[in-house]
């Protein structure tokens, strides 16, 4: 059975690869913003939307199970994007430092027009208070990361200086809830149980 991931993100790529799953990746492309616009519900709630417009619109298109995942940052009860820009991203993180956010992830699989399966992770991230110079240092250092995620930060690497504590799954952190997702998949018939 064809395994395909509805998602560009490098990261989850990593993490499928890493756990040694066969699969093809074929980004959907939807309306992000659209469909945002049109939800009326909370940063969970609004992850799993994302995660279930991009599994059916690949299954439209793509025959086998598809993987549709998405991440939301919460913080003071509202969810954030990505920083388009560095200047939206160093303000993303003087926001956030010192105070507490929340990743809210939604993941699910698809096999034709129908949700299979679904799954929500939430990890709560504590962030430490630090300098104007070590800022102006790690947004000099952080490239390209700072746009790539919706905390402007790279966990697994130099972004973990920037935390006092998170309570959560390290893999859902990353973007994919990789265990609930390798059980769903020996259930899906993909990997062998």
């Amino acid at each position: 059975m064809s395994f395909i991931l509805a998602s560009g993100s490098a990261s989850r790529r990593s993490l499928l690869t890493n756990a040694g799953v066969e699969f093809e990746v074929d980004p959907a492309d939807v309306d992000e913003g659209a469909l945002k616009e049109m939800f009326d519900g909370g940063p969970s709630d609004l992850a799993l939307h994302l995660a279930k417009a991009k599994a059916l619109a690949v299954s439209t298109r793509r025959e086998g199970l598809i993987l549709g995942a998405d991440q939301v940052l919460e913080f003071d009860g509202k969810a954030y994007d990505k920083a388009r820009s560095t200047d939206e991203a160093s303000e993303r993180l003087k926001m956030l430092r010192g105070g507490v956010h929340y990743l809210q992830g939604g993941v699910v699989l698809a096999r034709g027009d129908t949700i299979v399966w679904e799954h929500k992770s939430s990890a709560k991230l504590t962030m430490r208070t630090w300098s104007d110079a070590f800022h102006e240092r790690y947004m000099a250092e952080a490239g390209d990361i700072l746009t790539k995620g919706v905390g402007a930060y790279a966990f697994e690497g130099l972004g973990a200086q920037l935390f006092q504590s998170v309570e959560g799954d390290f893999f859902s952190i990353l973007g994919l809830p990789l265990l609930p997702v390798l059980d769903a998949l020996r259930e899906q018939g993909v990997l062998t149980p």
